[in-house]
């Protein structure tokens, strides 16, 4: 016998697997995570920090390209002083703590702006290397830390310059909220800058729990540091459980600094800065996982998978073995006796084929060939025997796909969740208001450097290089005060006419299928002419892709869509109304004021929502954009939609194991027996020229060879009959084949 034919192996499989789902189910499946808290908190500080490092990291690189564009734009202009670079650079950019000017050959003090800097710490001796102009960090003798960023000034004629600008090691534009803190460490675990700690011992004792851990964790790989097909950050990232007093425990999550794509650095990540921020977390027991259940679920599994596999091992199991069994006795010869007949389906049709071929055999006549035909083809068919098991499994398997265990729309979701939400909602705002604002300042500073007597090929050069260096824009030009394109980088420009002085310096226009992003810089050297910088749409939509958020869209003063995380058509209204009251009460303008809100949305399922306005000026305030989240709440590990999830994955294992097992009983037993009861009593019929050929080498295709031995015996028999002459007795004739 084949030993995956037959008909034992599928029964065997299907006994073996309700065994096997019915352990999992009482002793794995049912096993919920009870702990003091729940792993989706875990999850949001992760992202929360991956949040911080993404910021942080972009905040850097932007820092670092404009000083290294504002050096190269500067020197391709006329000479100027250094007092004059340094005014230039701070109409422009204000988020610098010092700079200065210094004339390499000598190391001789040029000029100064903002903070003294540790220029002893500059070794301007390495500055023609390869790794020259990179950004350094070094620590101020009040023991904070600074990244210095350096720009190479050189002009035809002159002694060659060094620009150094200084920035703090802080996270930009992280929303902490209550109970939060934040901070940076390096390579080591030494804190860089932290925000939101306090100055108690405890405080003090878990951040440096915290990143100590983290530096071990942050040297790892990031596709060693992650589950296979997770995705997501790029970097190494995760979270962590501190210590716990008065019913709350520390919970942090930690990111180090990478790329926006793997195996693609940075400056910025290059320097091997890690973000770990936590918060303090209400312990909680939950009451979900009621062990009964599962047993109970499990016990009812083993008293229906017993009765199916019996009904299998009663019903066509042993019928088909003594069809086996009875067939090959009478393919030997041993015609003494009746055929044992089975009481169902199939077998009981061969059988009583079966027996009547043993008649012919003894010499009896076979019936008329218009008569009626014996058997019992009026009984249960092993098809519907089948059937009624898979039911049997259907029962227990179809309450938990869709009745049992759920969750409800009453389930508890942790208020730091929804904290976070709120948290990380507002942090998307002000990324994408200053997002808007460096695009604009970006815009000012190629403004600033364009002079009269640049031709046009000059200026679209600038624009080349501005445009490749920030892939914000989708067109860059230079327009003039008639309303005429001086010069022009990337697409066609949407605008038309001249800007006017009540013109914002960011707009948006609806240009029928997207919303188009236009912002202006005055170039007074130019005779009122503006730059003008049309940005992507895409750059905004990809700003609100974060994982753990749910949807995320931008909405204008008037709460209509310019921009989605996901596909959207723009300028609709929110649909939702919940969402749009939400967007009202974070734009308010009394009691709170404007800011963040977060709220628990339980129409139509259980949601975490979140609005936050952008806040904190710049040419993007007057917009009046609000960010706006939504979070399915059956998406998160909380212990309520983790019981659920298991409850429908037992039952999708049960359905899933049940069609595998009984649909290869099907095929390899049940379509074939089908096939082999016609073929059985056309043979009893008196077809004696269609050859039986067996499908499977198993019980069902033995039984078929038997039949077709029997068929080559009468074959035989009936050439000796229509030899022996008209006087012979049929009758006493001797059985052919007999051993």
């Amino acid at each position: 016998m084949s030993l995956l034919g037959g008909i034992r192996p599928p029964i065997a499989a299907l006994s073996v697997l309700l065994l096997t789902l019915a352990g999992l189910t009482a002793f794995q499946l049912g096993h919920i995570d009870k702990g003091a808290v729940a792993p989706a908190v875990l999850t949001s500080q992760k992202y929360f920090a991956e949040d911080g490092a993404i910021a942080l990291r972009a905040s850097l690189d932007e820092s670092i390209t404009d000083i290294g564009r504002t050096a190269s734009l500067v020197g391709a202009g006329e000479p100027l002083s250094p007092d004059a670079v340094l005014d230039k650079l701070g109409n422009v950019y204000q988020k610098w703590r010092g700079t200065v000017v210094l004339e390499i050959k000598s190391g001789r003090l040029e000029a100064q702006r903002g903070e003294n800097l540790p220029l002893t710490a500059l070794d301007l001796s390495t500055l023609n290397g390869p790794d020259g102009l990179a950004p350094r960090m070094v620590r101020l003798e009040t023991g904070e830390v600074r990244l210095l960023t350096l720009g190479l000034l050189s002009w035809p004629g002159r002694p060659q310059q060094l620009l150094v600008a200084s920035s703090s090691l802080k996270v930009p534009g992280v929303s902490l909220g209550k109970d939060r803190a934040i901070a940076v460490l390096d390579v080591s675990g030494h804190v860089l800058g932290s925000s939101g700690v306090g100055s108690g011992e405890r405080e003090q004792k878990q951040l440096a729990a915290f990143a100590a851990t983290t530096a071990e964790k942050a040297k790892r790989h990031p596709l060693q540091s992650k589950e296979p097909g997770s995705g997501g950050f790029p970097g190494v990232s995760g979270s962590l459980l501190g210590d716990s007093a008065s019913g709350r425990r520390a919970v942090a999550g930690y990111a180090k600094l990478s790329g926006p794509t793997p195996g693609v650095a940075t400056d910025a990540s290059a320097l091997g800065l890690t973000v770990v921020t936590f918060v303090s977390a209400a312990e909680q027991r939950s009451a979900v996982g009621d062990s009964f259940f599962w047993i109970a679920a499990a016990g009812a599994l083993l008293a229906l998978g017993a009765l199916a596999v019996a009904l299998l091992v009663v019903t066509v199991q042993r019928p088909l073995l003594q069809l086996f069994l009875e067939s090959r006795r009478i393919s030997r010869g041993d015609l003494s006796r009746p055929v044992t007949l089975p009481k169902y389906g199939e077998a009981a049709r061969i059988g009583a084929a079966l027996d009547r071929l043993r008649q012919q055999l003894l010499g009896e006549p076979g019936p008329p060939a218009d008569g009626p035909r014996p058997g019992r083809r009026g009984r249960i068919g092993t098809r519907a025997l089948v059937a009624a098991c898979a039911a049997l499994l259907v029962v227990w398997s179809a309450p938990l796909l869709l009745t049992l265990n759920r969750a409800g729309a009453s389930v508890k979701v942790p208020q730091t969740v929804v904290d976070d939400q709120r948290e990380r909602t507002d942090t998307l705002a002000d990324r994408v208001r200053r997002a808007l604002n460096e695009g604009h300042a970006d815009l000012t500073s190629v403004a600033s450097v364009l002079t009269a007597k640049a031709t046009p090929a000059e200026l679209t050069a600038v624009l080349e290089r501005t445009r490749s260096e920030h892939g914000r824009y989708e067109s860059l030009y230079v327009l003039k005060a008639d309303g005429t394109v001086l010069a022009r980088a990337g697409g066609k420009p949407h605008h038309s006419g001249a800007k006017t002085a009540s013109t914002p310096s960011v707009t948006v226009t609806d240009i029928g299928n997207e919303p188009l992003i236009t912002e202006y810089a005055e170039a007074s050297a130019l005779g009122g002419a503006v730059v003008v910088g049309e940005l992507r749409i895409d750059f905004i939509n990809a700003l609100l892709k974060r994982p753990g958020m749910g949807e995320v869209r931008v909405v204008d003063a008037k709460h209509r869509v310019v921009g989605s995380s996901n596909g959207y058509r723009a300028f609709t209204e929110l649909a939702n109304d919940d969402l749009e009251a939400l967007v009202k009460s974070a734009n308010q303008k009394s009691g709170k004021g404007p800011g963040p809100r977060s709220n628990v949305l339980r129409h139509g399922g259980t949601f975490i929502a979140a609005a936050a306005p952008m806040t904190g000026g710049g040419v993007a305030q007057p917009l009046g954009w609000t960010v706006v989240s939504l979070q399915p709440a059956k998406g998160l590990e909380i212990a309520a939609y983790t019981a659920q999830n298991r409850t429908v994955l037992a039952g999708l294992l049960g359905l899933t194991g049940a069609v595998a097992c009984l649909g290869w009983l099907h095929i390899v037993v049940v379509r074939p027996l089908r096939t082999l009861a016609d073929r059985a009593e056309a043979v009893a019929d008196g077809d004696r020229r269609t050859v039986l050929y067996p499908t499977h080498h198993d019980e069902v295709g033995a039984v078929t060879r038997s039949l077709e031995t029997i068929r080559q015996q009468l074959q035989e028999q009936r050439k000796r009959d229509a030899g022996a002459g008209p006087g012979r007795d049929p009758g006493r004739t001797a059985p052919a084949g007999r051993n």
